[in-house]
């Protein structure tokens, strides 16, 4: 049952909802800027809803490819940028505000070419994620927004070189007591991975198909003492890719 400091809290969350919304648009890889040079970037800053559109994957006009494509290496790092509105770096505005609090993720998938594959039926496994911590209170999102906007990775070492999608996801979960409440926020870049020794990919999922609407770290209420969070999706790869 929801306390009336919950009920306020979900209330005021929603009216900054619109202030809120963003979208990831800028990627870097081992410190050089590549802008939105790879990036499908939505066509807005507005979220993705249902669990099982094929949205999912990467967002509304996220299968539509771009001419450019941005150079990584395994074992190397990469970054992924959000902010709120196209083209706006400035770390004067917090990157995902309004209370959008919850989890940052980062999948990839291989491809035979970054600059025309469909992100329909791929494989993606996951590289990255900062879900909550509760001692420090502090969400993927917070950490965002410390860094304006920019969350880094490192690309497992031991994957196959060649192109790849990767996908950047933020949930918002400041609605999510109920469900439908969670709000997704995800961007494709388009990267061609030099290097790998490895001849194997791990073990990836589908999406949509990854998410339930009701799983613990998708219909959640943020807003009720939380002590632990489970963060959706499966486990980052494991050692052996790294």
């Amino acid at each position: 049952m929801k306390t009336f400091a919950s009920t306020v809290a979900v209330a005021a969350a929603l009216a900054q909802c619109v202030a809120g919304h963003a979208m990831f648009q800028q990627a870097a890889a081992d410190g050089k800027d590549y802008g939105t040079t790879c990036a499908r970037v939505p066509s807005s800053n507005s979220p993705v809803a249902d669990v099982s559109s094929a949205s999912m994957a990467c967002n509304a006009n996220g299968g539509t490819p771009v001419a450019g494509i941005c150079d990584a290496k395994t074992g190397g790092r990469f970054t992924v940028e959000m902010h709120s509105q196209p083209n706006d770096r400035s770390c004067t505005n917090q990157a995902i505000g309004g209370n959008h609090f919850g989890p940052v993720i980062v999948y990839m998938a291989k491809v035979a070419d970054a600059t025309k594959a469909s992100p329909s039926g791929l494989s993606w496994f996951k590289v990255d994620e900062e879900g909550y911590d509760a001692a420090t209170k502090v969400w993927g999102t917070d950490s965002l927004n410390k860094n304006c906007g920019k969350r880094e990775f490192t690309i497992p070492s031991k994957i196959p070189a060649g192109d790849y999608l990767v996908r950047a996801e933020a949930i918002a979960l400041h609605a999510a007591g109920q469900a439908g409440g969670a709000q997704f926020y995800m961007t494709c870049y388009q990267v061609k991975v030099a290097g790998g020794s490895g001849g194997q990919l791990p073990a990836g999922v589908s999406i949509p198909g990854a998410y339930g609407a009701s799983d613990p770290g998708i219909k959640v209420d943020i807003y009720q003492g939380l002590t632990q969070y489970k963060i959706p999706g499966p486990a980052v790869v494991d050692r052996s890719f790294v």
